[in-house]
């Protein structure tokens, strides 16, 4: 005679391979928040090069809300890594951070054909990642 529950192992595992894999697939699968940016001037379709808002209190506010929204889940909250992105509080002050900033927000970062930031051109606006940066400003650390 077969035992009745032979097949449990095998139930139980299938069970928590389909149950873990959403966890291990979420991260390329978030949906970017939009970002209200009420309150800071336009500034146009153009990109700048320098950020127009630098120490701007409602940036800053703005940019703390879209942080926490659209990169905490990988930079932190605070902007501090856990080691699955880079530690933005690093970045460098002034136009120098504004360049690096700005490139990898637009574009995103591939390597080997793999998705490790994806772009915000497009989905963000330019106020929108203009406040984070300026919200990243005040959390920086040497």
């Amino acid at each position: 005679m077969k035992h009745p529950f032979r097949h449990l192992g095998a139930v139980a595992a299938a069970l928590f391979i389909c149950t873990a894999a959403p966890q291990v697939f979420a991260h390329g699968d978030v949906v970017p928040q939009a970002v209200d940016t009420t309150g800071l001037k336009p500034v146009g379709s153009e990109w700048l090069k320098s950020n127009p808002y630098r120490k701007d209190k409602t940036a800053i506010r703005i940019g703390d809300s879209a942080f926490n929204q659209n990169c905490a889940r990988c930079h932190g909250l605070g902007a501090i890594s856990g080691g699955i992105a880079p530690d933005l509080r690093y970045l460098p002050l002034g136009d120098e951070g504004d360049e690096v900033f700005l490139q990898r927000i637009r574009k995103g970062a591939v390597r080997d054909g793999r998705v490790y930031m994806p772009p915000f051109e497009g989905t963000l606006s330019q106020e929108a990642m203009w406040a984070i940066r300026t919200w990243l400003e005040t959390v920086h650390e040497e």
